[in-house]
């Protein structure tokens, strides 16, 4: 097998970049360089056996304690090494010996402290190696030899291949025929043989799609189940973990893989290591935790599906719903997720989204969590509400963002079940004055979520009152019924006022009010990072609440502090943009959704509340800047995949970090991005156009005060003139009045749209004012960015431009240098021509041979000097003239003409170019 080295010399390479990347060690370099190319010859010369396998095994030692000795047997020895696999494979000791040499050269030292760019022999040895198909091919035939440690050598270095170079190494496996079933084939084999096929695979599978094909083909489901039994479930070691990563590389984003999996092998096996076994239950390691995590892991894949592009995807994911609740796997995730409060905070958050993605839209399965019953004896309740009490009081914020999971899937297109859920709201007390939400099992789900709603004992708990309004936002989610229903739902006053009862709504809006002035108090930073988010959490449940319900939206109008409330929490500098936002959101809602006729609280009287107390360039500007937020970009973008746990990133995990703690997590953010969900951004996007077309319509068809009907302007019958004149004069005091409001509000949009405009008079600002106003805001944005973008532009011409001076002069230099090299070469080539003549004379008359040697000198020592010049003087033209033709494609591309830049200078080239033919 010819090994391709190509044209570079890559022993002169290793000498001179070891001499640059190990410092002042050139002796020592050069040192080991001439020895590694001395063990090599002996290697690939020896005449004796026992000579040529010392060597091997020097040459192993050296390789594998030295960087430079890498470096220099990756510039010589992989031809030497890979002739004994191919020719001498039958000497056991000999083939040993260069497969753990190949080993020791791709299986990086250690980084030194030295340069950052320097040179990694390891790395540089793996792309050198990889780029030949033909030494992937050889070692692949190695995995039919009949020796144990020619195996397992052969993997390890194919492993090392596939870290350092995964991609040619994946197309030369591809490549060679039969190469991946010699890997598959390796799982059946010895232990050791086969944790290491097991792990090389891993890494093949992650994206190569053509692959895991084959690899599935070769009946990857059935050996991989066989080797977690054999290995114990979920008790075994990181050999389960390597098993599950496989399985779930086979199975990410494949719909014919994921059928193929349920219809041969199942899920029995798969749900069968969810199983905790009685003796072991309460003994959690690290390795078991993950061992659970990557199973719950390839259970979310099955219930997730495939890319939103795939045709299949909706059925596929409810096959696989419908086949894992017919296996009970339901009672696997809730004894992890709920019932067992021993295990990790890590997996517990894992089962309970496995359970929302269980129930998701599929009304058996919605059913079966329905009637799901926890608990023994005299201590069993539902288990919606277990889960809603893990809700309402842990500690960690990620086990309560789980939790909500469940009953937004729960409540997700399923108006029965939201109904069911809100016909449970019934105040009811607790057991006892003391009792807490753990200790009253027998309250029903929508008691329990208003005890935990409704602040109790002058606790101020908020943070409970948060977590229950989230929970709510779901119940009322695009359901009218639940929304009228709720809305009905009156609670006792708990201070004495001459009203015993108020609305619950009425009672949510005070804990808003409450908790700012909770966050303005709060001096600890961390503490106040923990409840900022309360505020958009209930401003979500109201903007869901009085989202298509006009109904709600005339209780909250009802009470006078209300409007003005909301419109100081717009101006309030210290609200988040996050708060702000959504504030403007619940106010343009009561523009919208508003159907009242009654004076101070129809539309009309909020969008005149906006103009006067807000103004409209400052009230739309606060839901611009909710959408320019990072939390609301980012859930436009689409959710965020979570991350396959892989061996990597689980080795340096310590044990605590299972369990899942909280400390340090960014509490505001985390709970934002569950709380701005896709469903909700799209509502927002959708009520901001709303709002923006609701305005306009008002203030292009006021409201009339006064009617005037012909009919009424006309004198009665029986109505004496006195009568007649004063009732028409009245009319026109009525008139007067409102004619003086309208103009009233037409100066407010007059003076707000010169604000926005900053330039020109505005003239004839009628009642069509405020259209006008709020479609030229996009307009002057886009101009805006259009200016940004030309002086962007211009800045990148003026740069290019000198770019290109700057080269053009260094190619003119390097033209000159050119000639005048040339002109030197043919002054040479004259003065040789003279020395040919003498030579002629000379021999006429003798000593010819004394002519020749101090020819052949003379002509020596004119190539050694001219030779260097002129390719260092070369290489640099060959450097600058790429340089030029790039500067001219940049200015071809600002519109420049290139030519006139170029024009003079091809007549110094053509000098050049002379000159270069003469040579």
């Amino acid at each position: 097998m010819a090994f391709k080295l190509g044209p570079i010399n890559f022993n002169a390479v290793a000498q001179g970049v070891g001499g640059l990347v190990f410092g002042n060690e050139d002796q020592s370099t050069a040192d080991e360089d001439r020895h590694v190319e001395r063990l090599l010859d002996r290697i690939s010369n020896g005449v004796l056996a026992d000579d040529r396998r010392a060597a091997m095994a020097e040459l192993q030692s050296i390789v594998a304690e030295s960087r430079s000795a890498q470096l220099a047997f990756g510039a010589m020895g992989f031809p030497v090494l890979l002739s004994v696999l191919k020719e001498e494979r039958d000497d056991v000791e000999m083939a040993r010996g260069a497969l753990e040499t190949l080993v020791s050269s791709l299986t990086p030292l250690g980084y030194t402290h030295g340069l950052r760019n320097e040179v990694q022999p390891a790395l540089m040895n793996s792309d050198l190696l990889s780029r030949e198909s033909e030494s992937i091919s050889l070692l692949l035939s190695l995995l039919s030899e009949d020796d144990f440690y020619i195996r397992y050598y052969t993997l390890q270095t194919l492993t090392a291949l596939l870290t350092n170079s995964p991609n040619r190494l994946q197309e030369a496996i591809l490549a060679t025929p039969r190469g991946i079933t010699r890997l598959m084939d390796m799982l059946m084999d010895r232990e050791v043989l086969r944790n290491e096929a097991l792990l090389l695979l891993t890494y093949l599978t992650r994206e190569a799609e053509e692959i895991q094909k084959i690899v599935v083909f070769e009946g990857a489901f059935e050996k991989i189940f066989s080797i977690i039994k054999e290995e114990g479930g979920s008790e075994g070691g990181v050999v389960v973990q390597d098993c599950l990563e496989l399985l779930n590389n086979l199975i990410r984003n494949s719909v014919p893989n994921q059928i193929l999996l349920r219809e041969t092998v199942g899920f029995e096996s798969l749900i069968s290591i969810l199983k905790l076994r009685k003796g072991n239950a309460y003994n959690f390691t690290q390795q078991k935790t993950v061992n659970l995590l990557s199973a719950l892991g390839t259970i979310e894949l099955l219930l997730v599906g495939s890319p939103e592009n795939d045709p299949g995807k909706d059925a596929n994911r409810r096959s696989n719903q419908t086949v894992l609740a017919q296996k009970k796997i339901l009672d696997s995730l809730l004894m992890l997720g709920v019932e067992g409060r021993w295990t990790p905070v890590m997996v517990r958050c894992s089962a309970l989204r496995c359970v929302g993605d269980l129930v998701a839209r599929h009304p058996q399965n919605i059913d079966f969590l329905t009637s799901k019953m926890l608990g023994e004896e005299h201590h069993v309740k539902p288990a919606l509400n277990a889960i809603l009490s893990i809700l309402l009081q842990t500690p960690s914020l990620q086990e309560r963002i789980a939790a909500e999971y469940v009953i937004k899937c729960f409540c997700e297109r399923n108006p029965e079940g939201q109904m069911m859920l809100a016909s449970t709201m019934t105040p009811q007390p607790l057991s006892s004055s003391r009792a807490t939400l753990a200790d009253d099992i027998h309250l029903p789900f929508g008691s329990l979520l208003l005890h935990g709603l409704v602040l109790r004992d002058n606790e101020y708990d908020l943070e409970t009152c948060c977590r229950a309004a989230s929970v709510l936002s779901h119940i009322l989610k695009d359901n009218l019924q639940c929304k009228e229903r709720v809305l009905r739902i009156e609670l006792e006053d708990p201070a004495p006022s001459l009203v015993s009862s108020e609305p619950l709504m009425h009672r949510i809006v005070k804990y808003l009010a409450l908790a700012a002035s909770t966050k303005t108090k709060e001096q600890d930073p961390q503490t106040h990072a923990q409840t900022s988010y309360i505020q958009p959490a209930i401003l979500r449940l109201m903007i869901t609440w009085l989202g298509d319900c006009p109904n709600a939206v005339d209780t909250f109008l009802s009470s006078p502090a209300h409007l003005p409330y909301l419109i100081e929490l717009i101006l309030n500098s210290n609200s988040s943009p996050h708060t702000k936002g959504l504030a403007a959101i619940l106010l343009g809602e009561c523009v919208v959704f508003n159907k009242s006729m009654e004076d101070g609280r129809d539309a009309f009287m909020v969008v005149d509340a906006i103009s006067q107390k807000i103004g409209l360039t400052a009230y739309f500007m606060k839901v611009e800047e909710l959408q320019r937020t990072n939390v609301f970009v980012s859930s436009i973008s689409g959710p965020s995949t979570r991350r396959p746990l892989l061996r990597s990133t689980t080795e340096a995990t310590e044990v605590g970090d299972m369990q899942g703690q909280d400390e340090g997590e960014k509490h505001e953010h985390v709970f934002l991005v569950s709380l701005f969900d896709g469903a909700f951004v799209e509502f927002i996007k959708s009520l901001e156009v709303r709002i923006r077309e609701g305005v306009v319509e008002i203030f292009s068809h006021p409201k009339k005060k006064v009617a005037a009907v012909p009919s009424d302007l006309e004198q009665q019958q029986g109505e004496g003139d006195r009568d007649y004149i004063t009732r028409l004069k009245d009319f026109i005091e009525k008139q007067c009045l409102e004619m003086q409001d309208l103009l009233g509000r037409n100066a407010g949009l007059a003076e707000d749209l010169a604000q926005t405009r900053g330039e020109g008079a505005i003239t004839d600002i009628s009642a069509y004012g405020g259209r006008e106003r709020v479609h030229s805001e996009p307009l002057h944005r886009e101009l805006h960015e259009a200016q940004q973008r030309i002086e962007t532009l211009k800045s990148e011409k003026a740069k290019v431009e000198a770019d290109s001076s700057k080269s053009l002069q260094m190619a003119k230099k390097l033209e000159l240098d050119l000639k005048s090299l040339s002109d030197a070469y043919n002054s040479l080539e004259q003065a040789n021509f003279r020395l040919e003549s003498e030579v002629k004379v000379l021999r006429v008359g003798g000593g010819i041979g004394d002519l020749e040697a101090a020819k052949a000198e003379v002509r020596a020592e004119v190539e050694r000097e001219t030779e260097a010049e002129l390719n260092d003087l070369l290489v640099c033209l060959g450097q600058e003239q790429s340089k030029v033709e790039r500067l001219g494609s940049r200015l071809m591309e600002l519109g420049e003409d290139v030519d006139s830049l170029l024009e003079g200078i091809g007549d110094e080239s053509g000098l050049a170019e002379e000159g270069e033919s003469e040579d």
